[in-house]
């Protein structure tokens, strides 16, 4: 039975990976008490005994935990921005090319940004056929619920005494320095970093990421995702609309991502969905460990009707 160990399961994303975890009969938890949570003897003792270890931490504190692994065994599932475009970590999206067998290979593996996975789902895809090239200038913008900005967020959205600007979609990352660009740009082949826009809204989970096209054929576009996401927990979906809206938590609580594709040859919009806390986070690194363990990969996760 592996032994799996979550140093950080205090935090938004550790508490998800532990709900999923906490049922299952395969795994057996190594549980801290309260008081030695952020002991580093216990952690380091913890995170050496295990044989899957998610690190849900800030980015020091996440280069912290891997400098107190004294033997190469343990796998490593970091859920921080730390080693996302280091090359000697795996990037832990197994729909995307090449990555599931470099996931396979490794014991360090650095899981994905949530807005990245959905920036990714939609364009690596289309660079590796030659849709969209290495050169092209992309725009996107994504809508998140607050719990993506952690307990500090989510602390703000949900008091009582809260101000009025938190009741409308707030755009935030304005000096286009978010931390999830570098990533989107690496894993997707570009050589330049997308203008990116994002907008988070007064409701807990759900992401919608949109990428803006001109010029492109849909109905090929279309063909290369139904053809590429075959596997995983990613799907393309045929005009998956509500009346003529898209809501951005209609995968809020799955841990899988629909795709779609609308508008027209002139002007297409590519839409991922997903939950941030799913998809985007905990999902898939449980996605990530069932790889590592030789398991089915949507054991103890929880799919939409698009998937299953």
């Amino acid at each position: 039975m592996a032994k799996v160990f979550i140093d950080g399961s205090a935090g938004t994303t550790g508490l998800r990976i532990y709900e999923r975890l906490e049922v299952r009969s395969d795994i057996e938890l190594i549980k801290l008490p309260e008081e030695k949570r952020k002991d580093e003897a216990a952690r380091k003792e913890a995170l050496n005994s295990a044989d899957i270890a998610f690190l849900c931490l800030p980015d020091a504190a996440a280069i912290e935990a891997v400098s107190l692994l004294e033997n190469d065994n343990t796998v490593v599932i970091d859920t921080s921005t730390a080693h996302r475009v280091n090359d000697d970590w795996a990037y832990g999206f197994p729909e995307i090319k090449n990555q599931k067998d470099m996931i396979l290979k490794s014991n360090r593996i650095a899981n994905p940004g949530c807005h990245a996975s959905g920036f990714i789902a939609l364009i690596a895809p289309l660079v590796e056929k030659g849709i969209i090239s290495p050169n092209d200038n992309l725009t996107a913008f994504s809508i998140t619920g607050y719990s993506g900005g952690g307990k500090k967020m989510i602390a703000e959205y949900e008091d009582e005494n809260r101000g009025g600007l938190f009741d409308a979609p707030r755009q935030y990352g304005l000096t286009q320095c978010h931390k999830h660009l570098p990533e989107m740009k690496k894993i997707c082949g570009l050589n330049t970093e997308p203008v990116f826009c994002p907008i988070v809204a007064d409701y807990y989970a759900g992401m919608e990421v949109t990428v803006l096209l001109f010029k492109k054929d849909i109905a090929e576009i279309k063909a290369i995702y139904k053809d590429y996401y075959k596997d995983g927990l990613v799907k393309y979906v045929e005009a998956a609309d509500e009346n003529g809206l898209l809501s951005a938590n209609a995968y809020e609580g799955f841990d899988d991502m629909q795709i779609s594709v609308f508008g027209n040859n002139d002007r297409a919009l590519l839409v991922s969905r997903f939950d941030n806390l799913g998809k985007g986070a905990s999902g898939s690194a449980i996605q990530n460990m069932n790889l590592k363990l030789g398991l089915p990969i949507s054991t103890g996760l929880n799919l939409s009707e698009a998937i299953k």
